[in-house]
């Protein structure tokens, strides 16, 4: 079971004020879309449980910057705080990545990994 995943994340109804930017690179380390969201206002903010951690993945102020490399099988978000500090990392393990109506998007596989900034790697499977 697959599903499609966008960048600007626009049908997400929790936040209620974003900013998004995007860019093309083709660089040596690098070749495809990245993306910024910022998150000015949410309903309410979103916490995911590691165990016995609880982790605030979205609140007000908080970035989510992803990288969707063309022909590759993962997507990359870093998500920062309203401070700048980095929450967690988080693969997206995706079938592909693509571009629709100029928006990067990928294809989810449910198989994630999560990188907290203790260097705790967490395995997720949905």
């Amino acid at each position: 079971m697959l599903k499609r995943k966008y960048g600007d994340r626009s049908e997400w109804k929790r936040v209620l004020k974003r900013e998004y930017i995007q860019s093309f690179l083709e660089i040596e380390e690098f070749k495809g879309y990245v993306t910024l969201l910022k998150i000015h206002r949410v309903r309410e903010p979103l916490f995911v449980n590691y165990g016995e951690k609880s982790v605030c993945i979205v609140d007000d102020g908080y970035i989510w910057l992803q990288h969707f490399p063309i022909e590759e099988h993962h997507s990359l978000t870093t998500m920062f705080d309203s401070q700048g500090n980095i929450v967690q990392w988080y693969v997206d393990i995706c079938l592909q990545c693509g571009i629709e109506n100029n928006i990067p998007w990928m294809d989810d596989l449910f198989l994630d990994i999560v990188i907290l900034p203790t260097g705790e790697i967490i395995e997720k499977r949905c």
